[in-house]
């Protein structure tokens, strides 16, 4: 049986055979028989990484932390985590150099104080809802996810593509008007900023069908 360790653009921990493309970390979430406990995070750095990395080897959810999987880094921004200052030092740079850019910041912003404000824009604590907000389809940036219908949908190339743990499986018209977003405020700022978020091959095979 696969673990419980797959996170979903909407925050939700699920068991599924899929393999990620990201790893993600929040803390030691599981219990000696590697399965999840209530807890969903144990400190606000929530981070995706690599899979492998200067050939370090784990067994997931044994130790130290609770690896927790991702289709894709489109999904895990959505989810609420960063890219990780050590494995994706690139792609951390890049990131709040954006971040940096939309808030008009003499420096970049430190990994902490990003944690800080991504974490008022992704949980509520006391509920552990995940947090969303509401922006006019026009100024949805790619790689951002809407809600729609109670399923989470890429914006990808101005259409939507609807996630899957296995790849996205169908796509739809992105409409007017108002939509519900699931990607942190904070996320979305950055991506329409410029920064270049990866997306699970499926999103491109499927727009061009």
């Amino acid at each position: 049986m696969p673990l419980q360790n797959r996170v979903t653009p909407l925050g939700e921990i699920i068991a599924d055979p899929a393999r990620g493309a990201l790893m993600g970390n929040r803390g030691i979430l599981h219990d000696r028989d590697r399965k999840l406990g209530r807890s969903r995070w144990k400190h606000k750095a929530w981070i995706a990484c690599v899979l492998a990395f200067r050939g370090r080897r784990r067994t997931p959810m044994t130790s130290g932390r609770s690896e927790l999987f991702f289709l894709d880094e489109a999904t895990a921004l959505a989810a609420g985590h960063r890219p990780c200052a050590e494995c994706r030092r690139a792609d951390f740079n890049a990131y709040r150099e954006a971040w940096r850019k939309t808030h008009h910041l003499a420096a970049p912003p430190s990994a902490k104080a990003m944690d800080d404000a991504l974490h008022a824009h992704r949980v509520k604590p006391r509920l552990r809802d995940q947090v969303h907000h509401t922006r006019a389809a026009a100024d949805i940036p790619d790689g951002a996810f809407v809600l729609v219908d109670g399923d989470a949908w890429l914006v990808w190339k101005r259409r939507l593509l609807r996630w899957s743990a296995s790849g996205y499986d169908r796509v739809g018209e992105l409409p007017g008007g108002p939509l519900t977003v699931v990607t942190p405020k904070p996320s979305v700022d950055a991506l329409a900023a410029g920064y270049r978020v990866a997306v699970h091959d499926s999103a491109d095979a499927l727009h061009c069908t």
